[in-house]
């Protein structure tokens, strides 16, 4: 199962990658520890103690003792700790001074709401947040399968990572049947544990997919015909048939498969992110011509309506100002309105842009 991120810890995550990301170093005395989900912390431990003896070869002597100062203070936080936690941890010291000579060593600990799939040591002018920057970007995921009649492979797409989470295999025989079997027997036997198998994996499908929030989409692949009779036999429920985005011939039904499937699906997941877009746009632009006091654009309207809490739909475009619109999606978690972010890639982007200045919105009701 995914691991999905509330909005209240994702903007604690953005907050943290932005201060974190504003800090430099006057010398390479910025220290980031990663310690990996399932890593020993006891034994990360000993590894930086060891890292000290190190730091004891630093030429210069302000930055050799504010390098020792951020491990020593690591090492004492480590020291509560008994156990990993389940995510992993992340540790962020060093001396933050601007000022030459001036040491102002702060240190940040944070529990990632998503594994830490990395684990990392170093000294340098910048703190190390790319692991980070990596867990906001996972917002939707996309539901992978590739199917044979012998064999089935789930996985999942997180960002740019696949991972497997279930394989299956039918019992099917091949097309070498035992002798003495009639040719019409064999058939029956062989249909009947195609459609038992096919099943399964609807079955499989509906418990680890049906209840994901941030499911986007699901893609299919395998050999002609057996992914399309495991849509006609294996009584998949409808709300995961209509997730369904791309249908793909592939050769491969294991990890491979699941590889083949993804890089021939890129086109699906993009104009899947655009009609998204597209449909909310419509929406917006269509109730501000029919009904114009059930829609709000530009700044002062919009955080107007927000503040009524009137907002049903906010629209963001991704030009709009980084700390505006961290401001508005909380005014909108607030009230319970949800957010679409909308690219300027596009006509209907760029037309939006034009109009709202970055930001529009659409009413549960009028601000008059």
């Amino acid at each position: 199962m995914t691991h999905i991120i509330d909005p209240k810890e994702k903007q604690k995550l953005e907050d943290l990658i932005e201060l974190l990301g504003s800090i430099r170093g006057r010398h390479t005395e910025l220290v980031t520890v990663l310690i990996p989900a399932g890593a020993n912390i006891n034994l990360i431990q000993r590894q930086i103690e060891g890292e000290k003896s190190t730091a004891s070869n630093i030429k210069s002597a302000a930055t050799r003792k504010n390098v020792i100062s951020a491990l020593d203070m690591i090492i004492r936080e480590m020291k509560n700790i008994k156990q990993t936690p389940e995510n992993g941890l992340a540790f962020y010291c060093g001396n933050i001074s601007d000022k030459e000579g001036v040491s102002d060593i702060q240190i940040w600990i944070y529990e990632p709401p998503r594994p830490l799939n990395v684990k990392i040591y170093r000294c340098d002018q910048e703190f190390i947040i790319e692991p980070l920057k990596e867990m906001i970007a996972i917002e939707e995921v996309y539901g992978l399968m590739v199917i044979d009649r012998q064999q089935a492979t789930i996985g999942l797409l997180e960002g740019s990572q696949i991972k497997v989470l279930q394989k299956l295999t039918s019992g099917v025989p091949g097309k070498v049947r035992a002798g003495g079997q009639s040719s019409q027997r064999f058939h029956r036997i062989t249909e009947g544990l195609a459609k038992e198998f096919f099943r399964r994996v609807a079955e499989e499908l509906k418990n680890l997919f049906f209840d994901m929030p941030k499911l986007k989409g699901i893609l299919i692949g395998g050999p002609i015909p057996t992914k399309e009779d495991f849509l006609d036999e294996g009584q998949l429920v409808t709300k995961l048939k209509e997730k369904i985005i791309a249908i793909k011939d592939l050769g491969y039904v294991d990890e491979h498969g699941l590889e083949l499937l993804v890089e021939s699906s890129d086109e699906e997941m993009q104009e899947q992110e655009l009609i998204k877009e597209k449909k909310v746009l419509e929406k917006f632009f269509n109730t501000l011509g029919k009904e114009r006091k059930k829609a709000a654009y530009r700044e002062p309207e919009v955080r107007l309506a927000l503040e009524r809490g009137a907002v049903e739909i906010l629209l963001i475009s991704k030009k709009f100002n980084r700390d505006k619109q961290k401001e508005f999606e909380q005014m909108a978690e607030n009230i319970g309105a949800s957010v679409v972010l909308i690219g300027a890639d596009h006509t209907d982007g760029e037309q939006f842009w034009n109009l709202t200045e970055g930001v529009g919105a659409i009413l549960r009701f009028s601000l008059d």
